[in-house]
C-alpha cells in the first residue's frame, strides 16, 4: 500500500479541478466513482481512494491482485507533473506494510504440513 500526500499551491483548487477533468475526459486514462472518493486507471490494475481538506490531498493506493500500486502511482504522478505542476506544493509518498504480514512460503507450508498430519490422526 501506499500513501500520497499532495499539497496544493494557495486557491489552486487542484482536488475539484482533477475530478472534473477525470469526468469530461480530459483525464483519459483516469476514471473516478464513488462520488469522487476513487479513482481507477484504464490500463494499471488498482485503485486510489483519496480526498482533500485545507489545500491537502491525501490517497491511499492499492494495486489489483498481483499487481503493484508504484504502476498506478506512477501514472497519476506522470499526469499531475504534466499538466498541474504549476499548481502542486509539494508532493509526499509513504510506503506502508501492510495490515496482514506475508509469512514465507517455508513456514506457510511447514504449517500445511502439521496440519494434514494432525487430520491424518
Amino acid at each position: 500500500m501506499i500513501r500520497l500526500e499532495i499539497v496544493e499551491r494557495k486557491g489552486a483548487k487542484l482536488y475539484k479541478r482533477l475530478i472534473d477533468a477525470m469526468r469530461s475526459g480530459d483525464l483519459r486514462t483516469f476514471t473516478v466513482a464513488d462520488r469522487g472518493k476513487k479513482v481507477t486507471h484504464v490500463r494499471h490494475p488498482g485503485l486510489m481512494r483519496w480526498s482533500e481538506s485545507d489545500g491537502v490531498i491525501t490517497g491511499t493506493l492499492r494495486g489489483a491482485k498481483g499487481e503493484n500500486a508504484w504502476r498506478l502511482l506512477g501514472a497519476f504522478l506522470g499526469r499531475i507533473a504534466d499538466k498541474y505542476a504549476d499548481r502542486v506544493e509539494s508532493i509526499g509518498i509513504r510506503f506502508v506494510e501492510s495490515a496482514r504480514p506475508k509469512r514465507p512460503l517455508r513456514q506457510a507450508a511447514k504449517r500445511a504440513v502439521r496440519r494434514a498430519a494432525k487430520r491424518g490422526r
